[in-house]
């Protein structure tokens, strides 16, 4: 399983940032999670990260706010094929992809769904922007198994004990307190960005 961050706020050298988040997820089935807020620097970064837009299989909404979905129209300019799952298509954890699985709708508004993806390791959770807080949706996720890593946007989320015993911790896109993660989980902290690639 690997996942790569196409698109952030923070890119690294030759990429395009912007606000928003964006994450590719190849197994079985290639699915790109939100879409960042520009679709040509979305575009731009697939380019330059040698990913074709046509091997995406499904596009995942997180929820819908413009910063993640801002560039779903000009990426289904290049594939038009790829099934849209939206934030409100479930709203009990289902696998959507083999060894992928959406934890449903949560929160009040925006409703929101992260993805728990199952590796060797153990399942990582990628957030959008965990509005209905992360330590909601971590308790949510463990309804699918033991969680290895977290990795998305954490918003202002600041009960970083719920991190204890998480391996890896990968905070980006509106995380308010990343600098407070790094120093308290310095082992299991992997700077993350557009560009940062996790293979499992």
């Amino acid at each position: 399983m690997k996942l790569t961050i196409v698109y952030d706020n923070n890119a690294k050298p030759g990429l395009k940032f912007g606000w928003g988040f964006s994450c590719l997820i190849e197994g079985e089935q290639n699915i790109l999670f939100d879409t960042g807020e520009n679709g040509k620097s979305l575009l731009y970064n697939f380019e330059k990260l040698q990913i074709m837009p046509e091997s995406v299989d499904k596009v995942v909404i997180s929820h819908n706010h413009w910063d993640h979905t801002g560039g779903l129209k000009a990426f289904q300019g290049i594939n038009a094929s790829a099934e849209v799952i939206g934030p409100k298509a479930f709203t009990e954890p289902a696998e959507i992809s083999p060894g992928v699985y959406t934890t449903g709708a949560m929160g009040r508004l925006p409703k929101e769904q992260s993805l728990v993806v199952s590796t060797g390791n153990g399942n990582v959770v990628i957030t959008g922007c965990a509005h209905p807080g992360l330590g909601n949706i971590i308790n949510r996720s463990k309804e699918l198994g033991e969680i290895y890593g977290v990795v998305g946007g954490f918003h202002g989320f600041s009960r970083l004990e719920k991190l204890r015993r998480i391996k890896l911790i990968g905070p980006c896109h509106c995380t308010k307190y990343i600098r407070q993660i790094r120093a308290k989980y310095p082992s299991e902290f992997t700077e993350t960005r557009a560009g940062s690639v996790l293979e499992f």
